[in-house]
């Protein structure tokens, strides 16, 4: 929390960025005119740090390191790392920075605001050239991203990965939520299935909430089928119970769950079988994530593979690709959509 606090309060302070889009030069360019040095001609020097004095500019040293003094070090900041999917996101950056030369700084934010702050604070000093990272729910939740520009605007490069948000301008990798929803929930249908279930997260939940639930949606209507709200439950976690599921078997017709989580599938699946339903033959289910809990269920759990080994080596490949770059001109940001595969199992 005193990480937040210190972060609303600061002072906005004039960045190498800024400077170097007022003289219409490279952010390499302020850094060396600051530095004085003679690669830089004199009259350019002398115009960059006046503007500096000015503005009461002072030097950032990991600014000023990234290209002169690079660490070979990158920062990856996840919501978690139990889950299969990040883990598998950080097997796929390591396995491509280690061929490029680079090695690897992972925290973990537990899902919340303050240590993600806290995380980035500690990375962000010198330590590592670049950050590598997916949105915790508390910083989606709170929609408050300016420790991610702060960074950015010091001058470090970051590439958001899976969660991420249109008020933070860097290079994304993304996965393709809405098509491997649709792709999945159609794949039901045209098993006969008509009352589909949704377990999905809360819509602030960018990628995860919002764009599968509406990739859910188109699916149902496209069908011919009318779409009821009742089947859709946005849980915030298992962990805080599991009475809506129960309550959605008991009150309501299901022949089929969509999940956005294998957690979410795999837990339905026992609250189902409990109440004497039969996997597939009564209720057919799907979820998000080709996870180790999806093949060793009972039964093997169908899903949606989001492929977070290739989301981390396109990650891992566009920073090393940015903090490599040459020239005065910085290469403009690129969004990369990760397409996903259908793993047909026991369970549809």
């Amino acid at each position: 929390m005193e990480s937040k606090v210190f972060l609303r309060k600061m002072k906005k302070k004039i960045t190498l960025k800024e400077i170097s889009k007022r003289f219409n030069v490279s952010i390499s360019t302020v850094s060396k005119a600051l530095k004085d040095s003679p690669e830089i001609s004199e009259k350019t020097r002398k115009i960059i740090q006046e503007f500096a004095r000015e503005h009461n500019y002072k030097p950032n040293n990991i600014a000023l390191s990234l290209k002169n003094q690079k660490t070979k070090n990158l920062g990856i900041v996840l919501p978690e790392i139990q889950h299969f999917f990040f883990s598998s996101i950080t097997t796929g950056i390591e396995k491509y920075a280690t061929q490029r030369g680079y090695n690897v700084i992972i925290c973990i934010s537990n899902e919340t605001f303050e240590k993600e702050v806290i995380n980035m604070e500690m990375l962000a000093n010198g330590s590592i050239d670049g950050f590598i990272m997916a949105l915790s729910q508390g910083t989606e939740k709170a929609g408050d991203f300016h420790h991610i520009n702060e960074v950015i605007n010091r001058g470090m490069p970051v590439v958001m990965i899976d969660r991420v948000t249109d008020q933070v301008e860097c290079d994304k990798v993304v996965i393709d939520d809405f098509k491997g929803t649709y792709d999945a929930v159609n794949y039901l249908i045209e098993k006969g299935k008509r009352r589909i279930a949704m377990l999905t997260m809360p819509d602030y939940m960018g990628s995860v909430g919002k764009l599968r639930t509406e990739g859910y949606k188109k699916a149902i209507l496209d069908a011919g089928i009318a779409l009821d709200e009742n089947l859709i439950l946005k849980l915030e976690d298992f962990y805080s119970g599991f009475e809506p599921v129960e309550a959605l078997f008991r009150d309501q017709e299901v022949d089929a769950v969509f999940a956005v989580t294998e957690f979410f599938a795999v837990s339905a699946m026992k609250i189902a079988q409990k109440a004497g339903y039969r996997i597939p033959e009564d209720i057919s289910v799907i979820a998000f994530t080709d996870g180790i809990i999806s093949k060793s269920s009972s039964p093997s759990l169908t899903t949606v593979s989001q492929h977070g080994e290739e989301i981390g080596e396109r990650a891992a490949r566009l920073l090393i690709d940015r903090l490599e770059s040459e020239g005065d001109e910085e290469p403009p940001y690129t969004k990369e959509v990760v397409s996903t595969t259908l793993v047909k199992r026991e369970s549809a």
